[in-house]
């Protein structure tokens, strides 16, 4: 079934009225969790100025690796029926569908089952949250990464998935990018 176009944009309240500097907002999602974590792509840089044209293609596409990512975060909310997507209005045009705004990007708002995250394909949602809020993943279209905010037990575990590229992160410090 695919996500359903939102009319009524309050659950993404606590992203829009988010006070946070707009990149931050944009690519770890809002404030409040217990911790934060970077789902990688592909690698991080290995040096400074490296391009990513110049890193091999990692074995699970982008696709595939956020299948695994919301299976993972389904097991870590009691609304995985009840989950919102923010699609970003870069990627087409809704007509007539309200938007979500935040400093320097805009956002259409969807609501589904999170097994629905994959309706669009890549690059996906630009944030998708459970309605209990239990975590939020934030993916803008600059990094080669995704932001993962949630519980500090939900981020453990996700850091020792050998089936996925996890690793802690620090939203107030800057994250490896490529040039």
């Amino acid at each position: 079934m695919a996500p359903v176009p939102c009319s009524d944009l309050s659950p993404a309240g606590w992203i829009a009225s988010s006070d946070l500097p707009w990149q931050r907002l944009v690519t770890f999602g809002p404030a409040g969790f217990a911790g934060y974590a970077r789902l990688r792509l592909i690698p991080d840089p290995a040096f400074e100025g490296q391009s990513e044209n110049d890193v091999t293609a990692p074995e699970a596409p982008e696709d595939e690796q956020f299948w695994r990512l919301f299976a993972f975060l389904a097991r870590a909310t009691r609304t995985p029926a009840e989950c919102y997507f923010c699609v970003w209005d870069g990627y087409g045009d809704v007509a007539g569908q309200a938007k979500v705004v935040v400093p320097q990007r805009s956002y259409f708002l969807f609501s589904g089952r999170l097994e629905d995250a994959g309706f669009w394909g890549t690059p996906g949602p630009a944030f998708v949250w459970p309605a209990d809020h239990a975590w939020c993943v934030a993916k803008d279209v600059d990094p080669h990464w995704a932001g993962i905010g949630a519980g500090t037990a939900v981020l453990d575990r996700l850091v020792a998935d050998s089936g996925l590229d996890v690793v802690p992160a620090d939203p107030a410090l800057e994250q490896p990018a490529y040039r």
